[in-house]
């Protein structure tokens, strides 16, 4: 930290970046740095275009393109195709044959592929071929490492031909925050990147929850009885909502098809977390009863006998406060859940697994309403005075990681976690011993179908976001609902070379039209579903159609549906990747995913579509919004050379705070070992002095440059009207 702290200073000095250090008085929301740099330097070469993206019949396309691994190539692999495999479309497919999505594809635009992805990460592979681009036509990488491929000349600038790809042009100019996250270059726009989006605009990942541990305890007349329980244990979480007054927010009407408002009346029922902690520890039995009088107090009875609706139903309204309550019923009630002595409250995917115990801090980000933890780039969001902030350098984020040690230090939170010990999401949830996790619906709410009893009314499912405080305005917080973690274009996609395509216009046109054709609705079904033959049909041969977020969407067929059963567990993506070739790049659909989900999940993801349609759950724009604080942080900003080389030396604040498998975390850190003797504003202020404060200068510089070189100007603009 010390070396990028010496070096950012000579860089200061010679006026590299702008601004002063700490934290600024608030700018107007078209604020500009004191000093913005030169782009490369690189102008855009005026060419004649053809009349349309012609070439000859069977042009081959030379592609090292895929998703990470050999297995999710366009290709099928020997472990995936052993010694043939027949798919629901009735052909056997044999190592090295293309996946059904690229057959079609060669078919629906007279091409021929050639397959070169040597089945690495997006990095490795772009690296692979960094001294040999004239051997291929197309391929993959990072967004940020492609980019800075482009400007160096080694990729096509795909915004020159946008006058010839109405498909691709379309979806950007209806996402310009996805339009930015691929710009090269702010001087004349220049982007290189197909954009891969996995989904789009929806929400990703929410709590999920046994519902049926909620309503053995909550729901019912009269008191609740036990023949065995346990006891709580000592207290360390401290309230978070009000101790008094009363709170107005907004739910969905439990049949969907409104919105009501609720209050929370804390003159009432008081504040459940400060009445627990003042009795101290307790019976099990005691508790829960504490907490349904609380429920029916607070609530005046809204939720009668049905309590478990607070937080499982449509209407739900819970909190942070009620959550810890009830995690402290469900400690201290094992033996209802689950006929045991011991049950885990909070877990995670892979508790051993860095990657996954990283949404335990993305957990804390909602329960507390911190911005920053489920960024599409880094930590970053956009204040509301359209700066840039990050959550790594903000004390109400080690606040709220302290209140999740706080829940650590209770035993609310799994012990294979506090141990980092391997423990996945099936192991807890085929023991009966896990409660809750934060993740994705659809590959964790499938344990339904494949560990949970459902004959004996087992349920994992997805509930609403919990209300916490949010500050969304500039006079002060709001008691709301928000989620930060939500779809937008991904940090990897497609490109092509510019060697591989150079004086082979058949080339390049195909590949500029493969590009194209995937974000056109024909394309777009064929990138998410596979070919038709995987698509339930009508009998005049036209799709079976459904509803899909206002959408009308095609079926899978029942074949499709029955084989990813068998082949992948019901998991969409390996299917999909492993076995049709789909889901690799370009733009998903989520409702062939949306069909695979489990009864108890589709439950889940419906409650929560109402409440995103009804405006009851809040999220980033992928636009630029007049509240910047809703307006998406982009995942890639544009660097100029002495920006990235400055920026390469914070190296060390992306490995203390790594978001990969087998890397470390220091948000995780806090969460398991608290603050020592150190406290929240201490541990921001450690971040921005070991090189926080210079890295969001250079962000700011780069966000303010994007934002003046692009935003108001269409793509028609920068090629001077053409």
């Amino acid at each position: 930290m010390r070396k990028w702290l010496k070096c950012a200073g000579m860089l200061l000095a010679a006026g590299i970046l702008g601004g002063c250090h700490g934290t600024p008085d608030p700018p107007a929301s078209n604020m500009t740095m004191s000093f913005v740099p030169e782009q490369t330097g690189r102008r855009k070469i005026s060419q004649d275009l053809p009349k349309d993206l012609t070439y000859e019949k069977g042009t081959v396309l030379r592609m090292a393109t895929g998703y990470n691994s050999r297995q999710t190539g366009l290709s099928f692999d020997k472990e995936t195709a052993g010694e043939g495999v027949t798919l629901a479309d009735g052909v056997t497919y044999y190592a090295g044959d293309l996946k059904p999505t690229w057959k079609e594809l060669e078919k629906r635009l007279n091409i021929r592929i050639e397959d070169k992805y040597q089945g690495n990460s997006s990095g490795m592979e772009l690296a692979f071929w960094k001294d040999r681009m004239n051997e291929i036509d197309m391929v993959s990488g990072s967004t940020d490492s492609l980019t800075e491929y482009g400007e160096a000349g080694k990729l096509v600038d795909l915004s020159g031909y946008l006058p010839l790809m109405p498909n691709l042009r379309t979806y950007l100019e209806e996402n310009p925050i996805v339009r930015l996250s691929i710009t090269g270059n702010t001087d004349i726009g220049s982007f290189y990147v197909a954009p891969y989006s996995d989904g789009h605009d929806d929400v990703e990942r929410m709590p999920l929850m046994r519902v049926d541990w909620i309503e053995k305890l909550l729901d019912g007349e009269g008191p609740f009885e036990a023949e065995i329980c346990g006891r709580t244990g000592k207290y360390y979480y401290q309230p978070y909502m009000p101790f008094s007054g009363k709170k107005v927010v907004y739910v969905v009407a439990p049949d969907g098809s409104d919105v009501e408002k609720l209050v929370k009346d804390y003159e009432a029922g008081g504040n459940i977390i400060r009445s627990m902690n003042a009795v101290g520890s307790m019976s099990g039995v005691r508790a829960v009863n504490m907490f349904r009088s609380y429920i029916d107090r607070t609530y005046h009875g809204y939720y009668g006998s049905k309590r478990s609706d607070l937080f499982a139903g449509q209407n739900a309204a819970w909190d942070a406060d009620e959550l810890v309550a009830l995690l402290r019923c469900i400690k201290a009630n094992a033996y209802t859940l689950n006929g045991t002595d011991s049950v885990q409250g909070i877990f995670t995917r892979d508790d051993g697994n860095n990657q996954r115990r990283g949404d335990m801090f993305r957990l804390a980000g909602q329960l507390f309403g911190v911005r920053g933890m489920e960024s599409c780039q880094d930590y970053l969001y956009i204040d509301v005075y359209g700066r840039l902030r990050d959550a790594r350098q903000e004390p109400d984020s080690y606040r709220a990681l302290g209140r999740m040690h706080d829940l650590l230090c209770e035993g609310l939170l799994s012990e294979s976690f506090a141990n980092k010990s391997p423990m996945t999401s099936e192991e807890m949830l085929r023991n009966d011993q896990g409660f809750m996790q934060y993740d994705y619906n659809q590959t964790q709410t499938v344990y339904n179908e494949t560990v949970l009893q459902k004959t004996e009314g087992e349920r994992y499912k997805a509930v609403m976001l919990p209300i916490a405080s949010w500050q969304d305005g500039m006079n002060g917080n709001k008691y709301m609902r928000f989620t930060e973690s939500w779809r937008s274009v991904k940090q990897i996609g497609w490109a092509i070379s510019a060697d591989g395509v150079k004086d082979h216009p058949d080339r390049l046109y195909a590949a500029l039209k493969l590009i194209d054709y995937a974000y056109s609705p024909e394309g777009k079904i064929l990138m998410s579903y596979g070919p038709d033959e995987f698509i339930r049909r009508n009998g005049d041969g036209s799709y079976k159609l459904f509803s899909f977020k206002g959408e009308m969407m095609p079926e899978i067929s029942e074949a499709t549906y029955t084989e990813l059963w068998t082949r992948s567990g019901g998991n969409y993506t390996d299917y999909c990747r492993r076995y049709l070739g789909s889901t690799l790049s370009f733009e998903k659909s989520q409702a062939f995913e949306y069909q695979c989900l489990s009864s108890v999940g589709k439950e889940g993801a419906d409650q929560i579509a109402a409440a995103i349609s009804l405006g009851v759950i809040k999220h980033p724009e992928l636009e630029i919004t007049s509240n910047p604080w809703y307006t998406s942080v982009p995942t890639v900003f544009p660097a100029t050379k002495r920006e990235l080389d400055l920026l390469s030396i914070h190296r060390e604040l992306e490995d203390i705070f790594s978001q990969s498998e087998n890397g470390e975390n220091r948000f995780v850190d806090v969460i398991i070992d608290g603050f020592g003797s150190r406290n929240a504003d201490q541990v921001a202020a450690e971040i921005r002095k070991e090189g926080g404060q210079e890295y969001l200068d250079v962000k700011q510089q780069t966000w303010t440059r994007l934002q003046g070189g692009t935003i108001g100007k269409t793509d028609n603009d920068r090629q001077g009207g053409k």
